[in-house]
C-alpha cells in the first residue's frame, strides 16, 4: 500500500474516532440539564489555587459579571493581581489579613483580621439574593488557611457556604481544605506539585507568583 493510501487510511480512522468522542460528547452535554451556580474548592500542595481562581474572575469580568474577592491571609503587601483588578470595574477586591502567619506571629490578630473578613463575605453573600444579585461570583482567597489555623469556625463557614443563594459561584482556595469543605463542595480539584522552582533556590518572581 502506499503511502498516500495509508495516510488516507489514518485520516478516516481519525474521522471515525472524533465522529465518536463528539457522539458522546453531546450525549453528556444534553444529560447536564441543571443551571444552579456551584461550589469549587482549589487546594493541594501545587502553585496555582488562586491563579486559577482570579482568571475565573477574569473570565466572569469579560461576561460582564460582578464579582468580589476576599483575600484572607496575605495581608497588604502589593500583587500584580490587586493591580490588574483595578482595570475591571465588574471586580470589588478587598484584604482581610495581616500577611503570612510565620510574619505576623500573634494569634489574637490573626484571628481578628480572618473573622472581620469573614463577617464582610457573609454580607457579600446575603446580597447576592436581591433581584438583580449584588454578585455573579465570590473568590474567597486562602480561606482554607484561615480554616486550618483555626481562624474561623468550619461549621459556621460550611454552614453558610451550603445555603449561598442557588445562582452564586463561589471558589475557595488554599492548601489543606478541610473534609468537611471537601463534602459540600460541588468541583474539588487537587493540585499537586510534581517541581517548584523555589525548591531549587530560585526566588518568587513579580508576575508569576505575585
Amino acid at each position: 500500500m502506499s503511502d498516500e493510501n495509508n495516510n488516507a487510511s489514518s485520516a478516516e480512522e481519525h474521522n471515525a474516532r472524533m465522529r465518536e468522542v463528539q457522539r458522546k460528547q453531546k450525549e453528556r452535554v444534553a444529560k447536564a440539564d441543571i443551571e444552579r451556580g456551584i461550589l469549587i474548592v482549589n487546594t493541594g500542595d501545587g502553585k496555582g489555587k488562586s491563579s486559577s481562581a482570579f482568571g475565573t474572575a477574569i473570565r466572569a469580568a469579560g461576561h460582564g459579571q460582578k464579582v468580589a474577592i476576599m483575600q484572607f491571609i496575605k495581608g497588604t503587601w502589593k500583587t500584580g493581581e490587586a493591580e490588574a483588578f483595578k482595570r475591571f470595574p465588574e471586580i470589588d477586591h478587598k484584604v482581610s489579613g495581616d500577611g503570612f502567619t510565620w510574619n505576623t506571629q500573634d494569634l489574637d490578630e490573626d484571628t481578628a483580621s480572618a473573622q472581620h473578613g469573614w463577617a464582610q463575605v457573609v454580607e457579600m453573600i446575603e446580597a447576592c439574593r436581591s433581584d438583580p444579585p449584588c454578585y455573579d461570583l465570590i473568590i474567597l482567597d486562602e480561606l482554607n488557611i484561615a480554616l486550618r489555623y483555626d481562624y474561623l469556625s468550619i461549621s459556621d463557614v460550611v454552614e453558610v457556604l451550603a445555603a449561598k443563594p442557588e445562582k452564586l459561584n463561589i471558589i475557595v482556595t488554599g492548601r489543606d481544605a478541610r473534609p468537611e469543605l471537601i463534602d459540600i463542595a460541588d468541583t474539588v480539584t487537587d493540585m499537586t506539585m510534581v517541581k517548584h522552582a523555589f525548591e531549587a533556590g530560585i526566588r518568587a518572581q513579580k508576575g508569576v507568583e505575585f
